[in-house]
């Protein structure tokens, strides 16, 4: 691949730029041992739409978040402890009762399964979801199993049930994070789903982003929503993301990634157009000495709507999320694990019915497209709103992650 000189001097001035913008973000005073759960009102992010961009052409709902379809809550533990731990969990409820008992229709869809996802086989072939979605490190899905289990078997109502099909997902934060010493219990795990809220949602560094990185910045947690008018239905499609992945980032069709110089592949790309160039006589053949980009990474995308859809509908709804993903500027990478778990709220499975023929308002094919634009641009706003949201933050083995500077991408 030819790299011409004019891009390489556009891309050596972009990080120029990206160092100069790394000057306003504030390095993060990490205390020893101080464990954060975020249980209240969450601080107030700064969010995409903050510094005056919008992506897509749907509006977003109220909270622009995926609480803002109604009765979904999320609660978040952040693990912040002495120079290593940066971890945490984030838990997405559907509803507020006996979610065992009252399962929703649900579905699935692995874009790339590089990943440790449980619980999927069981959603894709029976079309429900019996269990809040529990997303963490890549090491504590067991541990996140097991507690989800627990947690179910001793709600109310559940005395005599002796099969649980927990969900979780996972991205791997080991970058920053010491995740070989499983700091994720599972009181973590409990905390999560018992403070979960219905409100604002935080963003950024918190629950299971607080060890992420994505596109060479600091990753996270993000959200985002979209209301349709009621010409179109009505209805309310949110969505959350666990962002911790890599590519050539794009905010908004704008190529930020590569006008910052920071990308997958660019120390590579830059060596070989140099060595190029350099064997025309026109370069020294230097090259910038910084760290190669990852491509590797994972995003766990979480999406509710209020839309009666059933689980095959919820399934194209869940495949259509990866397009929001690719818009941010994902090429998927053979390391990268890309899921998505879709539910509906706006009918509910009973566990001990006994009815042999279900009848419930599903919505026809016809008037599915607005439903997938507005998951298309809910994904693709949540994973920008996790990157302007997130701090620099230092970690293990002397690491340090960047926030994305908001000026330069201004």
């Amino acid at each position: 691949m030819k790299s011409s000189p004019l891009k390489t001097e556009r891309i050596a001035a972009g990080l120029r730029r990206c160092a100069l913008g790394a000057v306003v973000s504030v390095l993060l005073v990490l205390s020893a041992a101080a464990v954060c759960a975020q249980t209240a009102t969450p601080p107030a992010n700064v969010r995409v739409r903050d510094l005056g961009i919008e992506p897509g052409v749907l509006t977003p709902g109220p909270l622009n978040a995926i609480t803002d379809v109604a009765g979904v809550a999320v609660g978040h533990v952040t693990l912040i402890e002495g120079d290593g731990v940066r971890t945490g969990v984030t838990a997405v409820v559907p509803h507020s009762s006996n979610i065992f008992q009252e399962k929703v229709p649900a579905a699935v869809h692995a874009a790339n399964a590089f990943g440790k996802a449980a619980g999927f086989l069981q959603v894709a072939e029976l079309g429900t979801l019996e269990t809040p979605i529990v997303l963490t490190n890549t090491l504590s899905v067991g541990t996140a199993v097991e507690a989800v289990v627990r947690w179910t078997l001793k709600q109310p109502g559940n005395e005599t049930v002796r099969s649980v099909n927990a969900v979780v997902g996972e991205t791997n934060d080991g970058w920053l994070n010491e995740i070989r010493k499983a700091s994720v219990t599972a009181a973590h795990i409990e905390r999560a789903i018992e403070t979960a809220t219905t409100g604002a949602v935080a963003e950024g560094n918190v629950g299971a982003g607080t060890g992420t990185v994505a596109f060479g910045w600091k990753g996270g947690i993000g959200t985002s929503s979209r209301l349709l008018p009621e010409a179109l239905g009505g209805y309310v499609v949110g969505v959350l993301v666990q962002a911790n992945y890599g590519g050539v980032l794009t905010v908004d069709g704008r190529k930020v990634g590569e006008e910052l110089g920071q990308f997958s592949f660019r120390r590579t790309l830059e060596e070989s157009a140099a060595a190029e160039r350099s064997a025309d006589g026109s370069a020294d053949g230097s090259a910038d000495g910084s760290a190669d980009g990852s491509a590797d990474g994972s995003c766990m995308i979480v999406v509710a709507t209020d839309a009666p859809l059933d689980a095959r509908n919820l399934e194209r709804l869940a495949r259509r999320a990866v397009l929001g993903l690719a818009r941010t500027g994902s090429f998927i990478s053979n390391g990268s694990g890309d899921f998505v778990v879709a539910f509906s709220t706006a009918s509910r499975v009973s566990h001990a019915s006994k009815t042999t023929v279900n009848s419930v308002p599903v919505l026809g094919n016809h008037a599915m497209s607005p439903l997938f634009l507005a998951v298309v641009e809910a994904t693709e706003e949540a994973v920008l709103n996790a990157l302007i949201a997130a701090e620099t933050i230092s970690g293990a083995r002397g690491s340090v992650v960047h926030a994305l500077p908001h000026d330069a991408v201004q």
